[in-house]
């Protein structure tokens, strides 16, 4: 399938480089709202291959699976379409994975890709999540510093102490895109009541297309 995938991802930044000056935005609707995301020029293959699965119909009817008050809420598993609901979802995808393109951080609204454990932090084909975080303090940064060993720089950090966000995934998973739109709406969705393994008590089901 890889042989197929990768092709069809470098048309599609071959497309969008003829497009640069036009910024790539997309739609995640909602029961309870509607969110809108820009993706990120920098990161080619995480917005071609979102951008193909939206044009697909691929998101379309799954559930935000995995919701935590305070750090994120998670979709995009292909499992999660009229799944049962007491089954246990987050290991679905498209059979592929995307290779990860450091460099944008987790702040509140951040839209980043899913993953499982691999030497390489490759992305999931499919799964994303959106940062709803929480109000960050000096101490914390100088701790997750040292931690992570990495140094922000002074607007970094200003920009985490303002908005706040999840700078502990910072340089392990690819942030492609940030909310521009509906920070409530993912507000009110992480704020919902959760089952054990983090699934919604009701399910919240998506559609995802590129809008301008």
């Amino acid at each position: 399938m890889k042989k197929v995938i990768l092709p069809t991802l470098l048309f599609l930044m071959a497309l969008s480089a003829c497009n640069k000056n036009i910024n790539t935005y997309a739609l995640i609707e909602t029961d309870y709202g509607n969110i809108k995301v820009l993706l990120y020029d920098d990161t080619p293959l995480h917005q071609a291959n979102f951008v193909k699965l939206a044009n697909e119909g691929f998101y379309d009817g799954l559930l935000f699976h995995r919701i935590i008050k305070g750090f994120m809420m998670q979709g995009g598993d292909p499992d999660s379409r009229d799944a049962d609901p007491d089954r246990r979802l987050g290991s679905g995808g498209p059979g592929y994975q995307i290779p990860a393109e450091f460099g944008h951080l987790h702040y509140k609204g951040a839209l980043a890709a899913a993953r499982n454990g691999n030497p390489e932090k490759k992305s999931s084909g499919s799964q994303f999540y959106i940062v709803q975080g929480r109000p960050l303090q000096e101490a914390g940064l100088d701790n997750l510093e040292r931690q992570k060993n990495i140094t922000l720089n002074e607007a970094q950090r200003t920009k985490y102490l303002e908005v706040g966000g999840t700078p502990q995934l910072d340089m392990d998973y690819t942030v492609f895109g940030e909310v521009v739109e509906g920070m409530d709406v993912v507000d009110k969705i992480c704020n919902m009541p959760t089952k054990p393994g983090d699934r919604p008590v009701e399910d919240v089901k998506m559609k995802v297309s590129i809008v301008n």
